[in-house]
């Protein structure tokens, strides 16, 4: 299928080209990686603009930065492939907020994740002492730990095979039972479920303590940072990469059959299993097509951009200088929440997650916008959940921060229905590629070895949907263009 003469442009004698479909941050990186191997590469993006989940516009007016996807990047500051391309040589520049987040709490001081061991420490008091050593292996070996979660595949043996044996002892736990086991007060057991809760599944689930563990132990040592100007500063250093080896991007190009591609030698999918599905031309096996087919989407996510006359009015007004912010309240009501949304049922208390990008970027609000604040915020709540939830966001905040509602000058709701029609990945609101639960969790998109290539030669998913999962990283791009660039070495996997 994919070696056959090529229709769309002539490539140099004796190259190989490239098709990546989706210009998300993974897509990007798959390009950029190939182009400097020397492929000719194009990038086909169905949207007018490229960036995917790394995104931003003023959609809540003139001079206003709103990232319209992910917002906080403690794994893109420590990705090693984000490293490996130099992205701040082509005008990426992380900014780091005084605290990388904060757990508000009712009737005391929040929980406060600080951007080293100490402070954190300092501030949780008699649970200071169960922190560290939860997480000291981890903040001590930090690199160790990325290499063994950030690899192509969680079914594999590990290069750091002592890290992962210290980590998975505590990962394997849910936790919500973690945090009751070895923390005596509220604060310390909320700070560790809420980073747990980037799973997008209830505290109460195996394997949710590795969230908590490795989110707060890169606030500890990498921090939570945004990008300067805007998410859209990620994609954009991806794609100065890109076009630097050659490489190109096509808007308003969506595509439907791979047959287009008649010539490629390869071609990377920055898509789920159900656009994978729905495409022509890529002559799945049975089996392959099967597992695609029982692939389990999850907890959506509702989005809702707010711009205020003035800082948000927090209780705590250290959590002003927090980069994230948890909003769930206690250990029990994020473990209710969590099970309703999963259930399909709608929390009367969302968890609400909330990014303040001005905590360490002034450029969000400037020009008509200055001296207001563009506050991003979304609340977990079943998969296609299209009610509004903009007074859910709004009680829950206003619980902390007392005033806060009279503070909003303008607001702008996306459901699950518009960020899906957004960016069709995120099926019901899912920005995950899929349910993190069960064996989604390190069997993604199926039960394979090499789950960046697909089961059609010279086919490779290179999305959320495969190891290591969701965030701004690259990692998955990384691993699906490396499997193109080992297939065509050895020549396994060409068509006949």
């Amino acid at each position: 299928m994919l070696n056959q003469t090529p229709h769309h442009s002539a490539r140099p004698s004796g190259g190989r080209r490239a098709v990546v479909v989706g210009s998300g941050p993974n897509g990007l990186t798959a390009a950029a990686v190939l182009a400097r191997a020397g492929w000719e590469v194009d990038v086909y993006e169905r949207h007018h603009a490229y960036g995917g989940a790394s995104a931003s516009a003023d959609v809540l007016g003139p001079g206003t930065i709103v990232d319209l996807g992910a917002a906080g990047h403690s794994f893109g500051v420590a990705s090693p492939v984000f490293r490996d391309l130099d992205l701040t040589s082509h005008g990426l520049e992380w900014v780091h907020p005084e605290y990388p987040m904060a757990h508000p709490l009712d009737g005391r001081p929040a929980a406060v994740l600080h951007d080293s061991m100490e402070g954190t420490v300092a501030g949780l008091g008699a649970d200071g002492a169960a922190w560290k050593a939860l997480h000291a292996p981890l903040v001590g070996d930090i690199d160790a730990h990325l290499a063994n979660i950030l690899g192509p595949s969680l079914v594999r043996w590990p290069p750091h095979l002592l890290s992962m044996a210290r980590f998975g002892v505590r990962a394997l736990w849910p936790s919500g039972a973690l945090g009751r086991a070895l923390f005596r007060q509220e604060p310390a057991r909320a700070l560790f479920a809420g980073s747990s809760i980037h799973a997008i599944l209830p505290p109460s689930h195996l394997l949710t303590s590795a969230f908590g563990l490795i989110f707060g132990a890169l606030g500890m040592t990498r921090g939570w940072p945004v990008a300067r100007g805007g998410s859209q500063a990620i994609a954009d250093a991806l794609v100065s990469v890109l076009r630097s080896h050659g490489g190109r991007i096509h808007l308003d190009h969506e595509v439907t059959d791979l047959g287009e591609f008649a010539g490629a030698d390869a071609i990377l999918l920055d898509l789920t299993p159900r656009q994978l599905l729905g495409l022509k031309g890529t002559d799945l096996t049975d089996r392959y097509a099967g597992h695609l087919r029982r692939w389990k989407y999850g907890t959506g996510v509702s989005k809702v951009d707010f711009l205020l006359d003035g800082p948000v009015p927090w209780t705590d007004p250290r959590v002003n200088g927090a980069g994230t912010v948890h909003v769930g309240g206690s250990l029990a009501e994020m473990e209710h929440a969590e099970r309703e949304a999963m259930a399909g049922r709608m929390p009367r208390r969302p968890f609400v997650m909330v990014c303040q990008q001005q905590a360490a970027d002034p450029s969000r609000a400037t020009g008509e916008a200055a001296g207001k604040t563009v506050l991003w915020t979304y609340a977990h709540v079943p998969g296609g959940h299209d009610a509004p939830v903009d007074e859910a966001i709004i009680s829950q905040i206003e619980r902390f921060a007392p005033g806060f509602r009279d503070r909003i000058v303008h607001r702008v709701a996306s459901p699950p229905s518009a960020l899906e029609s957004w960016n069709p990945n995120l099926i019901g609101g899912d920005v995950a590629g899929g349910s993190m639960g069960g064996l989604q969790q390190i069997l993604r998109p199926a039960p394979v070895l090499s789950p960046h290539r697909t089961s059609t030669p010279g086919l490779y998913l290179a999305s959320s949907s495969t190891p290591p999962g969701g965030g701004v990283h690259g990692m998955a791009g990384l691993h699906a263009a490396r499997a193109a660039l080992a297939d065509a070495a050895s020549h396994r996997r060409t068509s006949p």
